[in-house]
């Protein structure tokens, strides 16, 4: 159990509405805090590491009519099945245009992990 809520629990920034953890005291998607204690609290008992990044670029290649694109992320448990499937974004890519993309997936472990002191 965390301090605001069930371990996973999520809910909706009430600032840009994307859904995130209960337990975030800034909202990853637009950064703005979400609670009072946010800036004097920090995650004091818990850490922020990063087991995936990953960055691409595409590039059109100018010889052709513009290319459209769908940026969609699927997250499976452990079996394989489908917890979610969300298109977060989608466009056109004209003749020399580019565009880079990154993957984050953040975690919040508790400081004495292995994880923490890995990363």
């Amino acid at each position: 159990m965390t301090v605001h809520g069930v371990t996973g629990e999520a809910w909706n920034c009430p600032h840009c509405g994307e859904r995130i953890l209960r337990s975030a005291l800034t909202c990853p998607a637009c950064q703005r805090h979400l609670r009072l204690d946010a800036v004097a609290l920090g995650r004091q008992d818990q850490a922020i590491v990063c087991p995936l990044s990953v960055d691409g670029t595409i590039r059109h290649p100018g010889t052709e009519a513009a290319w459209e694109y769908t940026v969609l992320i699927e997250v499976h448990d452990g079996v394989g099945e489908m917890l979610a499937r969300r298109v977060v974004g989608v466009g056109a890519l004209g003749p020399g245009e580019t565009r880079t993309f990154t993957l984050r997936v953040e975690v919040l472990v508790p400081e004495k992990s292995t994880l923490t002191a890995a990363s």
